[in-house]
């Protein structure tokens, strides 16, 4: 038995998978863990909605799901997870939809196409550059395909990457990623997002780089909106504000969202009564409905 929550990477599972599925019984089951690109809305480029909504509408999510993760990681339209009993679905989403990214891009003033590739009126040209962790086999695949489905809209994306320890400890904390940074967020359940959205967790030199909103979103709505769901004890007055927070975050993106990360298991056919969980809570706190089946 490999547990979802402390075993596989849905790379190795998935080629473990194809040697001993018949063997086992393997799942693969969504989480917590949130994986997107942060925009640097600094960055006068991502400072635009327009650009900022045609970057995600150029994108296939659903393609990039079924090529590299065969379907197992769902597309991410907000940051709070299916999972989560504050979800909502009434939020705006951005299907791929290449002619409405170009017909944004034309609005923003990227108009000018010249080698298959964007440009303004001044002759510059629409180049953004994207960072992740070096070495993570499965993001810099991920980079590949959104550099490849970008370039069909005209942007010009640059991969450029670093190890963890540089990218999370420098690059990230201190915003110094000129453009979007891929990487994942861990939540628990109502895991308030204070850290992440409110403006006062901005990252500077002033507050010592204190803070893990390394867009640099500022909103005073969203900010509120923070500071109520901090203090409401009422369940439903709770939960409005937590379906407005998830409206906002679609309406102003200050990220591309992209999957759910999947935990994949592999139990032997044998066990039954193992419900993988999907959270941040291990498997086995549940081992008493665990039960033995030798047919």
């Amino acid at each position: 038995m490999i547990a979802g929550e402390l075993g596989l990477t849905i790379d190795q599972a998935l080629a473990f998978e194809k040697r001993h599925g018949a063997r086992f019984d393997i799942s693969y089951k969504p989480g917590l863990i949130y994986e997107h690109i942060d925009l640097n809305l600094d960055n006068p480029l991502l400072n635009v909605i327009r650009v900022r909504r045609a970057l995600i509408h150029a994108l296939d999510r659903e393609v990039l799901n079924q090529q590299l993760f065969a379907g197992r990681q769902p597309v991410a339209h907000a940051s709070v997870s299916p999972l989560d009993w504050v979800h909502t679905d009434e939020i705006r989403t951005y299907p791929y939809d290449p002619e409405a990214a170009a017909r944004l891009l034309d609005e923003a003033g990227w108009n000018v196409m010249k080698g298959g590739l964007r440009h303004n009126q001044a002759g510059e040209r629409l180049t953004l550059e994207i960072m992740t962790t070096a070495g993570n086999r499965t993001r810099e695949l991920v980079e590949q395909v959104l550099q490849s489905q970008w370039r069909e809209v005209g942007i010009d994306a640059r991969i450029r990457n670093e190890p963890a320890r540089v990218f999370f400890g420098e690059t990230v904390r201190k915003r110094k990623f000129p453009h979007m940074a891929m990487f994942a967020w861990i939540s628990s359940p109502e895991s308030v997002p204070r850290t992440t959205l409110h403006s006062e967790e901005i990252p500077s030199e002033a507050n010592n780089w204190a803070g893990q909103n390394n867009t640099g979103y500022k909103s005073a709505e969203m900010d509120g909106l923070i500071d109520a769901i901090e203090t409401e004890l009422d369940r439903d007055k709770r939960a409005r504000l937590w379906h407005r927070l998830q409206r906002l975050y679609t309406e102003d993106l200050p990220v591309i969202p992209l999957y759910w990360r999947a935990n994949p298991y592999v139990l032997p056919k044998w066990l039954k009564g193992l419900r993988p969980t999907g959270h941040q809570y291990t498997t086995t706190l549940w081992v008493e409905q665990w039960t033995r089946s030798d047919r």
